[in-house]
């Protein structure tokens, strides 16, 4: 008999982003955020961005075959997603999907190749974590940059 499969599964073999969520626990010792359905073993590398202030955007970002999760580690951020029709030339109005992020929830944002991201914390302080299934060298080969005032108004 095979093996269930998980929700982290469902969400990978996917072309969709998708929220990956886990939980909290408190006891007197402290609390402790876990996400436990998250395979990161395609993860090659992280990186932690923390914003000079809350009126910085980073946009727009994109990959064809690169794979990133975003995971808030401080404060929240506002995270938003579009799929170029054209990467050399794409569609000025192509429908986004917007995602509000909090240290305070155990979520992550699974975005597979296909998307261009944006971002901008919504709290001074905020950071983010975010880890590639690209090295560094493999993710400037599916690099590709838009203006921040494109698909969205910031």
């Amino acid at each position: 008999m095979a093996e269930p499969i998980t929700n982290y599964q469902l969400l990978v073999t996917s072309d969709r982003a998708s929220l990956i969520t886990g939980s909290q626990h408190s006891d007197a010792r402290g609390k402790i955020s876990f996400i436990n359905d998250c395979d990161l073993s395609k993860a090659k590398r992280f990186y932690v961005i923390e914003p000079a202030g809350i009126e910085v955007v980073r946009a727009w970002q994109a990959h064809q075959r690169e794979e990133k999760w975003f995971y808030v580690i401080e404060g929240s951020f506002k995270i938003v997603l579009t799929k170029p029709d054209d990467w050399k030339n794409p569609s000025s109005h192509l429908p986004f999907e917007e995602y509000i992020l909090t240290a305070s929830q155990a979520q992550i944002l699974y975005v597979p190749g296909g998307y261009a991201n944006g971002f901008q914390s919504l709290e001074p302080k905020s950071k983010i974590m975010v880890f590639s299934s690209f090295t560094v060298k493999e993710s400037m080969e599916d690099d590709f940059r838009y203006d921040k005032s494109l698909w969205y108004k910031w």
